[in-house]
């Protein structure tokens, strides 16, 4: 049976659209701010992507997901209590409840629960104070996709370049599902905005099938790619209906699943360890065939997430032992080992530091 989203390609494409050819390799390495300046600044804040472009971001992320009425909002999960302050309202006590998304069993309280002006009452938390602290608790309001466009063309055209936007659909499956799809509300909301009908935007997921529907969407619209994101490789693809339902995402990254990949997408955004594994005890290999493979596909190679706080640093790239002691250096060498392995961006929490080691080579 045909997915729920190739039937809606079928409809809607006459002949296959071709995809946006960008050879990999073609010109410098990007620097995408994962959440903004997420190290710094409460992630999927304003004051997390101006400090981005400040620091030489060539492209923002903002995750996306739905409110109860329909809106885009900037967050990396739909589950809201760890990364606001809606704990602290007591109106909205009773909205905590479980859920089970794309398999797992989550409490805590969900966008699609809140209108947007419930959500414009939140204020934004660090996700990670044990590591970054919580001075800017409290002081940043949740935003949609359209204030995100709108404030990334306001800081281009102070900044005199262009800065690309790479947005991630969240769960798709699982908001399509109950009644809140967000495939077609990103295209109109890019189509809505003079700047997003110019600059270069990226639409990631985690899932294959809406990345099929998109493609068939954007039709002659050269400035948008697509991404598809690569968990673990022994994780199961969540997506609830199409080729890839009940798939594990290692039958993606092998030669002939990344020219299906091909077929719709123009690059991949594997995890770092699927390019450069790990040892037991958390040193640097020897990169994988995976970024050689891609390229031979004609797809680039975009991984995530570069940091530089110990606790995701390799072993042997540590300042000390306390997870959360930054090591700039340290960070700024492994980008260049991914670098020099052929990655074509990447995705960092401070991209002051990716700046740094594009710059440097």
């Amino acid at each position: 049976m045909m997915s729920k989203w190739a039937v809606m390609a079928l409809a809607l494409a006459v002949s296959g659209p071709a995809l946006a050819q960008e050879p990999p390799r073609n010109g410098p390495v990007l620097v995408y701010a994962h959440r903004g300046a997420s190290a710094l600044r409460p992630e999927h804040t304003l004051a997390a992507y101006a400090l981005a472009i400040r620091d030489g971001a060539d492209v923002v992320e903002p995750d996306l997901v739905s409110t109860r009425d329909g809106a885009l909002v900037a967050r990396h999960e739909n589950e809201i209590g760890s990364t606001t302050d809606v704990a602290q309202h007591p109106e909205f006590a009773s909205r905590r409840t479980t859920k089970v998304i794309d398999g797992q069993r989550i409490t805590g309280w969900f966008t699609e629960d809140f209108t947007l002006a419930e959500l414009k009452t939140l204020r934004a938390r660090e996700r990670l104070p044990e590591l970054r602290g919580t001075r800017w608790d409290g002081q940043f309001q949740l935003v949609t996709l359209d204030e995100i466009i709108d404030f990334v063309a306001a800081e281009s055209a102070a900044a005199h370049r262009p800065i690309g936007l790479i947005p991630e659909i969240k769960h798709p499956s699982y908001f399509h599902s109950i009644g809140l799809p967000m495939e077609d509300k990103v295209l109109a909301t890019l189509q809505a905005h003079a700047y997003t009908r110019s600059a270069t935007v990226t639409i990631q997921s985690f899932e294959t099938d809406n990345l099929r529907y998109l493609r068939a969407r954007i039709g002659d619209r050269p400035n948008i790619r697509l991404l598809q994101l690569l968990d673990n490789s022994d994780a199961v693809l969540p997506d609830a209906t199409g080729p890839d339902k009940g798939k594990r995402y290692a039958e993606l990254e092998t030669p002939q699943g990344l020219k299906e990949i091909a077929r719709y997408a123009d690059a991949i955004g594997p995890g770092l360890d699927s390019l450069i594994p790990r040892t037991a005890d958390g040193r640097l290999m020897t990169p994988t065939p995976l970024i050689q493979n891609a390229h031979a596909a004609g797809l680039r190679v975009e991984p995530y997430t570069f940091r530089p706080e110990n606790n995701f640093l390799p072993v042997d790239y540590r300042k000390g032992t306390a997870p959360a002691t930054r090591n700039d250096d340290g960070m700024v060498a492994v980008v260049h080992k991914f670098m020099d392995a052929g990655v074509d961006a990447f995705f960092t929490d401070d991209p002051a530091l990716g700046r740094r080691a594009v710059d440097q080579r």
